[in-house]
């Protein structure tokens, strides 16, 4: 099986380096990462690997850039693996992922489970991160290896290459991309599981940087469901209870915002995102106007 590293990346030259000298620890190295990035302004120098490193230069955006790496990929790689630049795999990772796919030729999309996320909290250090792995191995898996989800998570995910066809990501969910990830392999669903193997599993960082304003993500958190709703891509009873909760909780912090959240940005997002709503305007790109 050849398994190909994805790693779109956007004004974080200095994650780079360090998370390939992370995939070098695999136990079962990738046969090759891809870079897909604006230009190599945002890579810097790599140095060498054991493994082949390829740029791919092109469109900014989440989407864009993951769509111009599946261009390269499909047809030439049986899994595709998407890490951000900010997530650090435990050194077996991608040798129990490649097992896993093997014994189950019905996965289509599969992700690990995340054992710290920083995306929920101020971020971590590299330190940190590597620590939470190696503090892990003491820590009891969930009893359920294996769970069935609507959409992966898009720090780690992994796509059985033949089952990706001419699906890609949608552009029109631009920059930062929220909930691309659920949208694209929730439409996997029609042809294999998608599934969270939680043998597999990482630390995500959260790094702040690279990400958009808390204006336009705060517009997205209300625009991108209700347009993926209206697309047909993931369900309302997924979608829905995640808009409410994120409106509800950038109101209550908004009074005393944490100091790593422009919550007060998100909210004004929020409310111009419901207010385009009421006019009958579902368009996720128009925070490049923000």
């Amino acid at each position: 099986m050849k398994l190909v590293v994805v790693i779109a990346t956007l004004g974080r030259k200095e994650q780079i380096a360090p998370l390939l000298s992370r995939l070098e620890k695999q136990v079962r190295l990738p046969d090759e990462v891809v870079i897909s990035a604006p230009d190599s302004s945002h890579i810097g120098d790599l140095g060498s690997f054991s493994f082949p490193v390829t740029t791919l230069f092109g469109r900014t955006g989440l989407t864009a850039q993951r769509n111009t790496a599946l261009e390269y990929a499909v047809g030439r790689f049986d899994l595709i693996t998407f890490f951000d630049d900010d997530f650090i795999p435990a050194d077996g990772y991608l040798h129990h992922l490649e097992e896993a796919v093997a014994a189950n030729p019905d996965w289509a999309a599969i992700t690990g489970r995340v054992i710290r996320d920083g995306a929920t909290t101020e971020g971590l250090t590299w330190e940190q991160g590597i620590q939470a792995l190696q503090d892990a191995r003491d820590i009891k898996p969930p009893k359920e290896p294996v769970e069935d989800l609507v959409g992966a998570y898009g720090c780690n995910m992994s796509i059985r290459a033949s089952m990706v066809q001419d699906l890609r990501f949608d552009e029109r969910l631009v920059l930062y991309g929220w909930q691309e990830d659920t949208d694209f392999t929730s439409q996997l669903r029609s042809r294999g599981r998608v599934v969270r193997d939680n043998r597999l599993i990482g630390v995500h960082l959260g790094v702040k940087s690279g990400r958009v304003s808390g204006e336009r993500f705060g517009y997205s958190q209300i625009v991108n469901p209700v347009y993926l709703i209206r697309k047909g891509s993931v369900p309302a009873n997924y979608l829905l209870p995640l808009l409410l909760r994120n409106v509800l909780m950038n109101t209550v912090r908004s009074l005393k915002p944490e100091s790593y959240v422009d919550r007060r940005g998100r909210l004004r997002g929020n409310l111009l995102g419901m207010l385009h709503l009421a006019r009958g305007r579902v368009e996720p790109e128009y925070i490049v106007e923000l």
